[in-house]
Parts: structure tokens; sequence; C-alpha cells
């Protein structure tokens, strides 16, 4: 059963930084990609990040892009998200997923609330 867990969100000033983590679990993660996704009320959920188990492809969203920083410690079975210079459109419920085998992004955490306050 894999499994996601979310941790690390909050209410932060704009301008300011959190990091959110994500630790799995139930299964070998290699050759897996995973992701942070988000949303926002009363919006679809969107992609912000992406990266490969390896750590060998990176992408991010056009919103994010010099400002958020994915990263993952394999030994921890651990992704991050490095969240700086925070703007109040960051609000939203962020998400941690990985991939299945022909079907993409399938397996999703709980969700974790981050508030940004302008």
């Amino acid at each position: 059963q894999v499994q996601l867990v979310e941790s690390g969100g909050g209410l932060m000033q704009a301008g300011g930084s959190l990091r959110l983590s994500c630790r799995a679990s139930g299964r070998t993660f290699s050759n897996y990609a995973m992701g942070w996704f988000r949303q926002a009320p009363g919006k679809e959920r969107e992609f912000v990040a992406g990266i490969g188990w390896s750590g060998s492809s990176i992408n991010y969203a056009e919103s994010v892009k010099g400002r958020f920083t994915i990263s993952i410690d394999d030994d921890k079975n651990t992704m991050y998200l490095q969240m700086n210079s925070l703007k109040p459109e960051d609000t939203a419920v962020y998400y941690c997923s990985t991939t299945r085998t022909g079907v993409g992004y399938a397996y999703w955490g709980q969700g974790i609330q981050v508030t940004v306050s302008s």
C-alpha cells in the first residue's frame, strides 16, 4: 500500500519561506516520478513541480520558477518543496503525488494547507 504523508505547511507572511516534506512508504520508488500539486479554493488542482526519483529530471510550473525548489532524499524516501518569496496567490492545499506505471500521477497524500498573508 503506497502511502504519502505531507508535513510542514502553515501560515506565513508574503515574502517568507516554508518547506514542505512528503514521506513516502509502501514500495520501492526507483523509476517513479514524484510531484507537488496544489488546489486553491474554487480552482482546479494544478501542477507545481515534479522530479524523477533519481533527481534526473525536474520541472516547475511557470508561476513558481525561481522561487520553489523540489528535491528528494533517497535514503529517507522523502521529497521536499522549498518555497521562498511566498505570495498570497500561493495559498492553497498542497498535495504530494507519485506515479503508477501506465497511469501517471495516481497516488496522493492527504494534502496540507499553506496560507500566505499579504
